[in-house]
């Protein structure tokens, strides 16, 4: 009996050793599939328990340029070793192999690359932005209705998703007025909350997502959790800019700013470090989250890594350019 007994025991031990190693192995995929679903409250992003979050993330270049840097380890090792916990995909919309005016074919191709996109920021337990990149076509409206069936595909896929935020118009630009991205983001949001009553959306502001402060007067009212975006490059935007801000605050408007450099507005030029200190300081006292433009090793200032860095991956601090080492310290401390 007793002998019986000790061989139970050990198949018992064996038994609850193997469910707390399985448990212990898997216990990063729960972490990073179930992150925290965040809300607007006031004028911050909070968590679930209500708690004040700063999400500070990576924003990808056009994916038709540069797909290869949405990798895995890439992912994986900005959040590990850059301590970003976001990652921006920008999906333009008529630049290059554009959303809106490439083949069938490339829309596939564009939506399988934002699919893979989610799931490897999901895995490195990242927040991740499917930002619909307007540029050249300025006004939001020129492309509403493939926007619409866009986002309604998404919201229906990433439903489940508690990482996925949704930004609908990158830089509404060319003299487009507040009042027509309200309209514009009125349907898309329409479309999104049919399929995914609490995501996070992100409305961009004219001017290239400066002017919030008009915003600010007449935001739009009848939905939750929407944010507006504010853009700036610290060689071209100072403190007029933080002063619109401030006053969109003061209103009451929830600011993401999901996108930002310290280079000119153009992405090349320059470094303004001095202004781009004043900017972080602003956006840490507010609380107000940032993404830096942009994961690639293109010939310019804004890019985050040196032109002849071929790596996608594993990146030493002598491979990032001059603004790569300056956000790198910033978002590490070190």
């Amino acid at each position: 009996m007793k002998r019986e007994r000790n061989q139970k025991w050990r198949m018992w031990s064996f038994l609850v050793l193997c469910l707390f190693l399985a448990i212990l192995s898997g216990a990063g995929q729960v972490q990073a599939a179930k992150l925290p679903r965040l809300r607007v409250k006031g004028t911050q992003l909070v968590n679930d328990q209500g708690k004040t979050v700063q999400l500070k993330g990576v924003s990808t270049h056009g994916l038709s340029w540069y797909p290869e840097y949405v990798n895995q380890k890439a992912f994986t090792y900005m959040k590990k070793n850059w301590k970003v916990n976001a990652v921006r995909l920008a999906l333009y919309t008529s630049e290059y192999n554009g959303y809106c005016v490439g083949s069938a074919a490339n829309r596939k191709a564009l939506e399988k690359l934002i699919d893979r996109g989610v799931q490897y920021a999901t895995k490195a337990g990242m927040y991740v932005i499917i930002d619909w990149h307007i540029l050249s076509d300025g006004n939001p409206r020129t492309y509403e209705k493939k926007a619409v069936a866009f986002f309604k595909k998404m919201a229906e896929k990433y439903k489940d998703h508690t990482n996925v935020l949704y930004e609908i118009c990158n830089e509404p630009n060319g003299g487009t007025t507040w009042s027509t991205v309200r309209i514009y983001a009125k349907k898309v949001i329409k479309a999104i909350r049919s399929k995914d009553r609490d995501a996070v959306i992100l409305v961009g502001t004219p001017t290239w997502s400066q002017d919030v402060d008009l915003a600010a007067e007449n935001p739009l009212k009848d939905y939750n959790n929407v944010m507006y975006t504010l853009h700036f490059y610290a060689g071209t935007h100072g403190d007029y800019l933080r002063k619109k801000a401030q006053a969109a605050l003061k209103a009451g408007l929830p600011l993401f700013v999901s996108e930002f450099g310290i280079s000119d507005a153009s992405g090349n030029g320059s470094l303004n470090t001095k202004e781009g200190n004043k900017w972080m300081a602003f956006l840490n006292k507010h609380k107000i989250s940032y993404v830096a433009w942009n994961l690639s090793n293109k010939s310019e200032s804004s890019a985050l890594l040196k032109s002849s860095v071929k790596k996608t991956t594993g990146w030493k601090n002598s491979e990032l350019s001059a603004w790569g080492k300056w956000y790198v310290k910033k978002t590490t401390g070190k």
